[in-house]
């Protein structure tokens, strides 16, 4: 299509993933006390303040009076982005594929497939060790002091936790398609894991919101474990290769072509028209050719 379409049709996808965006959040704003207090619920919530020495507990309030419409309005969108993500990634996909190749839309809908449930397992496993990593933060209030937490901060806190979960289940898929596409090997994969292992608890470290080692081995446990099952993978996909292009040519190389020039024949004797001898030749040809 001429580059006025591609932008006509950009624009149309966009406008039906903003669309369903609106819709689904405007259906969650009418839900949104159910949404926030499901969101705040790892915070272990005091009955009044007295109960909240030591930081055993911590009273979740709004700390200015714009907080309830903003905090609304965060959480209803954040719900139907989420929500609606079938709708608008969908509009995504319907405009790139036409541009890919057959083995590349094959490509796309293994990762795509594999990507979802990572991401959703990391939010879950997140969503799991709330309770007590914010349990350990609050442990260190000192004694005769309360807590009263924002629940604008609160849930800032825990979509962050998610989505570092979320994201860092997805690393080891990368890898996967890097050696896919050949740009690393297997071998390759598994001679850094020392270097991986050690890059990967540093990032639990430094990427959880939190400061205790619970959240930091959550988290890169088991990212750990996907890199090491991405290292078998590729070896596998490796030899599977290697097998492939021993049989015959692989799909992104070429034969080779004999290039040797070959002898010209003789030019053949050009036949007169019997029309052409009886007319009028002008600077050698005639107005028959």
């Amino acid at each position: 299509m001429p580059l006025v379409e591609h932008l006509r049709e950009l624009r149309n996808r966009l406008a039906k993933a903003v669309l369903a965006i609106v819709v689904v959040s405007v259906v969650a704003a009418f839900y949104s006390e159910q949404l926030m207090q499901f969101l705040a619920e790892p915070v272990p919530k005091c009955d009044d303040l007295t109960n909240s020495d030591g930081g055993n507990c911590a009273i979740v309030s709004f700390n200015t009076l714009t907080s309830p419409f903003t905090t609304t309005i965060k959480v209803s969108l954040m719900a139907g982005l989420v929500i609606s993500s079938p709708v608008w990634l969908y509009q995504l996909w319907a405009f790139v594929a036409p541009g890919l190749h057959r083995h590349e839309k094959k490509y796309t809908y293994v990762f795509t497939v594999a990507a979802v449930p990572l991401f959703a397992g990391g939010a879950l496993l997140s969503y799991v060790i709330l309770p007590v990593s914010i349990k350990v933060l609050l442990s260190l209030t000192p004694g005769g002091s309360a807590n009263i937490l924002s629940l604008d901060e609160v849930l800032d806190f825990t979509i962050r936790m998610v989505l570092v979960f979320g994201l860092a289940f997805e690393l080891p898929l990368l890898l996967i398609m890097l050696n896919m596409v050949g740009i690393v090997s297997g071998r390759r994969m598994a001679g850094w894991w020392r270097g991986v292992v050690m890059g990967v608890f540093v990032f639990g470290a430094v990427a959880t919101p939190t400061t205790d080692p619970v959240g930091m081995l959550a988290l890169s446990g088991p990212i750990v474990v996907l890199y090491f099952a991405a290292v078998g993978f590729s070896l596998l996909n490796d030899r599977r290769r290697a097998r492939k292009e021993a049989e015959g040519l692989s799909d992104d190389e070429a034969s080779e072509l004999d290039l040797t020039p070959e002898a010209v024949e003789p030019a053949e004797p050009v036949t007169t028209l019997p029309e052409q001898t009886s007319r009028d030749r002008v600077n050698g040809y005639d107005d028959v050719t």
